[in-house]
């Protein structure tokens, strides 16, 4: 019987010297609580902020806002040529650059004839060093280029082994992505600065939030247009140059990974037009954005998940793929 009333004394004076940190262990754990809580609210404020109440606001005019042209870069690429689409809506004439301009000759043409727009062909393979640049500084002279578009090349998600690659595909691949993407930009944002009106949008991938084995340029590409788009954003932003990283997930599109067949669009994979509507929406209102909020869910659940998760998944997916 002493035992026990031992005990239960011992108890209570256990209990009595620790209630102090029960307390402090309480009181952090409100705060923790408190604080996530906090953190999805503001999440789900900046996602109603960022894809659903500017496309409530239908009378945006463009053309005032940023200027009369649009410079699209990756026209061969079916976002692109959705996004130049979007802009043609409201009025902004386009001018098309690719290394293939006659697969655009029917694009172009389609804009002119039912938005009203002039569309204009470049042919530019910048692969072939410095001197592409001249056809895209005679475009573009004397014209009002409010917008610069880049999009990355989609052949670059083509799953091979970094060394599998051929010297000329590295090449191709890097120029055609990173070196373009820049020039392009170099040769319009004086002008842009100039009339402190524009913006700048780099199209790359979702990729960019994680390493992908196997897709190592594609990475590294995506990674670069990123940012160089952030860079970009703090270097001219107080000039009144808008500066813009979209990086989709999977979009409905030609995919040179399925073997050229299209991907089956859902919620989750919009079709191009649907992706460039939702995104053209988001310019003046965030700066990095995976331009559809579906999208922009898929990014979050993959920045909780480590890394070796990620590379994981990727590998057990293009295995039953």
């Amino acid at each position: 019987m002493a035992a026990v009333d031992s005990f239960h004394l011992l108890y209570r004076e256990i209990a009595r010297s620790c209630n102090c940190y029960v307390e402090t262990l309480a009181l952090v754990g409100a705060l923790y609580t408190a604080s996530k809580a906090v953190i999805v609210t503001r999440d789900c404020y900046r996602l109603l902020r960022l894809h659903f109440i500017p496309r409530l606001v239908n009378n945006r005019d463009l053309v005032r806002s940023y200027g009369e042209w649009a410079v699209i870069y990756g026209s061969s690429e079916t976002l692109a040529v959705a996004y130049a689409e979007e802009l043609a809506k409201y009025g902004i004439n386009i001018i098309l650059i690719s290394s293939d301009i006659r697969s655009l000759t029917s694009t172009a043409k389609g804009l002119s004839e039912v938005y009203g727009v002039e569309a204009i062909l470049v042919e530019a393979d910048f692969c072939r060093g410095q001197s592409v640049c001249k056809p895209i500084q005679d475009a573009i002279r004397d014209k009002d280029v409010g917008f610069v578009v880049n999009s990355l090349d989609t052949s670059l998600n083509l799953r091979q082994c970094f060394t599998d690659l051929s010297e000329g595909r590295l090449w191709d691949a890097l120029n055609r992505s990173i070196t373009a993407a820049s020039l392009v930009t170099r040769l319009a944002l004086p002008g842009m600065v100039e009339r402190r009106r524009g913006a700048v949008v780099n199209i790359s991938s979702g990729a960019c939030s994680r390493p992908l084995p196997n897709k190592a340029v594609l990475s590294a590409s995506t990674a670069y247009l990123d940012y160089f788009s952030r860079a970009l954003h703090y270097e001219f932003g107080h000039r009144g140059i808008f500066v813009q990283s979209l990086f989709p997930c999977r979009v409905a599109l030609q995919a040179p990974e399925e073997g050229g067949r299209e991907i089956t669009s859902s919620w989750l994979v919009p079709p191009a037009q649907v992706y460039a509507r939702h995104a053209v929406s988001t310019l003046g209102v965030s700066h990095r954005t995976t331009g559809y909020w579906p999208h922009s869910l898929q990014l979050g659940l993959v920045h909780w998940a480590p890394e070796w998760m990620w590379t994981l998944g990727s590998r057990m997916l293009a295995t039953t793929a």
